[in-house]
């Protein structure tokens, strides 16, 4: 299982989305269960915190995933994610990864020259420094999640239509493409909740089975958290439903069965 809560992460933070602007705020937390069958694999968070950057107040939003229970002993997982990015424009100032993956480690952060279109990354383990060169609008991968939040083409995507982005991650930017699959009630903890249905594009190989292997499933209301995530791995399957969560801005609908 190495680099799946890394993985799922990843997805969290990249596919969900609102058709309005200011989908969250200062407060916001919500944490996801991951199984792999019937085993109780680990967690993953994501919080909205504040703090100042360039003399302004910031998003600052932290993410953990970790394994839990016996799945730790035999890979363990305890990752950290942070990114630091403007309240209006969403541009990154800033993102913090320690990360550790069963013996796997990094531990960098990296600062954004929005001007000069430049990321300076410091890697602490390898005791490097290096600037790379990004397009004009580049995410993290934390900060894709809240840029994408609030996106005005999603909620027109028509079914098999598909978007995508600039995101740096692990020292270079890729474009991260996904699809609209359509709509979905699933049932949940909290009840039965109307979804949007996405289908990001992975790169297939050692982990997954295809480049299709994702699908994600949204909050269909205003504030687009993600609900479940299903990943068709090369030996079995990974889900992730929503376990609990707080601080939503807007109200998280149920729809009531007849």
């Amino acid at each position: 299982m190495k680099k799946i809560v890394l993985l799922l992460v990843l997805f969290v933070s990249t596919n969900s989305f609102v058709e309005q602007e200011n989908a969250f705020t200062t407060g916001e937390w919500f944490k996801l269960r991951i199984h792999y069958g019937l085993v109780n694999a680990g967690y993953a968070t994501l919080e909205i915190k504040e703090a100042i950057k360039n003399n302004k107040k910031v998003h600052h939003v932290v993410g953990k995933g970790w394994t839990t229970g016996m799945t730790k002993f035999f890979f363990k997982v305890d990752d950290n994610y942070e990114s630091y990015f403007d309240k209006e424009t969403n541009k990154p100032y800033q993102f913090v990864r320690r990360i550790d993956e069963g013996g796997y480690t990094k531990n960098q952060e990296g600062f954004f020259n929005q001007e000069k279109n430049t990321v300076l990354v410091k890697d602490y383990k390898g005791k490097t420094e290096r600037t790379f060169s990004v397009p004009e609008n580049v995410q993290d991968i934390v900060s894709s999640f809240y840029y994408l939040r609030n996106h005005p083409k999603i909620d027109k995507l028509k079914v098999g239509e598909s978007i995508a982005i600039d995101m740096f991650f692990d020292d270079e930017t890729t474009k991260f493409k996904l699809k609209f699959i359509g709509r979905e009630d699933i049932k949940t903890k909290f009840g039965k909740v109307s979804c949007m249905v996405f289908r990001p594009y992975v790169q297939a190989g050692r982990v997954f089975k295809e480049e299709e292997s994702l699908t994600v499933w949204i909050s269909d209301d205003n504030n687009k958290i993600p609900i479940r995530l299903k990943a068709s791995l090369a030996v079995g399957s990974l889900k992730a439903d929503l376990e609990s969560f707080k601080g939503l801005k807007n109200s998280f609908k149920v729809k009531v069965e007849k």
